[in-house]
């Protein structure tokens, strides 16, 4: 899918602010700025680059430049959702980079030009420390902003998008591959055909396959999957019903090839999910 360019404004160089609404709504866009990002309330699915992974409350990443990405709950989920974002541009940050003290910031923030997550930045108290930057001014809140930084070069980190993802960032295919993720959206539970996607979009399928991979980093079938497997584990979590139930719910046509495809992309199987939930 080919991601928008969001203009940010960003006074005295950071950006940051924390936030509530009912859920988190799809919104696939990039901008040049750094982006450090705390989930506080709430769960669904996470985008960076061609890495489609769940989220919780303490989901905490870091993307560089021009790194497509969203985060998307459930809009009908009675609980809202919050976060804490920081923003900063690379004018700003380059000013500290040229110090010897810096190096290891520096070497993380390129790093993230793949998106970093950090599975457990809790133990350094990261809510309150973001939270300081959301609330502080001027120098107070640069000083915040390096401490953070700077506590996130000692915790481990796991790379999202893949090494060869390289993001398309042009105006020419946007629309095109934002029809396409909407025709997957709308009919993951049902059957998708390639030839129909790739008709929305007016390509042949070959032309269509090639397409998709150059903007997503993944083929077709296998972004389907990752979609409905993804969609398999919220009704895995959230409803009583059968393997079998939520394996024809979720788009597949049988619970056998589910299972399968399940365990590849969990690593365990829609059962051994269910009980480790519970």
């Amino acid at each position: 899918m080919k991601a928008f360019l969001e203009t940010i404004t960003v006074e005295n160089a950071i950006h940051a602010f924390a936030f509530e609404m009912p859920f988190f709504e799809f919104k696939w866009h990039y901008h040049p700025e750094y982006e450090l990002t705390l989930i506080v309330k709430g769960n669904g699915m996470r985008l960076v680059g061609d890495s489609y992974l769940p989220f919780q409350a303490g989901d905490l990443v870091l993307l560089g430049s021009g790194i497509p990405h969203t985060w998307e709950s459930d809009a009908n989920s009675h609980e809202a959702v919050s976060a804490v974002v920081i923003q900063f541009s690379e004018d700003f940050i380059a000013n500290y980079m040229n110090s010897e003290a810096f190096y290891k910031i520096k070497k993380l923030l390129q790093t993230s030009l793949r998106g970093l997550f950090f599975p457990n930045p809790l133990a350094k108290n990261i809510e309150q420390q973001m939270m300081s930057i959301a609330t502080e001014k001027g120098v107070k809140q640069i000083i915040a902003l390096l401490n953070v930084l700077n506590d996130l070069t000692f915790e481990n980190y796991e790379p999202l998008a893949s090494a060869f993802y390289s993001p398309k960032n042009s105006k020419e295919n946007e629309t095109r591959i934002n029809m396409v993720f909407n025709y997957i959206k709308q009919n993951a539970a049902s059957t998708i055909l390639l030839e129909e996607a790739a008709e929305t979009v007016h390509l042949t399928t070959g032309a269509f396959c090639k397409f998709f991979k150059k903007m997503t980093g993944k083929t077709f079938s296998d972004y389907v999957n990752e979609i409905r497997i993804g969609n398999a584990c919220t009704l895995i979590a959230q409803t009583d019903k059968t393997i079998a139930q939520i394996a024809i719910e979720s788009g597949f046509e049988n619970q056998t090839y589910f299972n399968r495809v399940f365990l590849k992309k969990k690593n365990c199987t829609p059962k051994q999910f269910r009980m480790q939930l519970r």
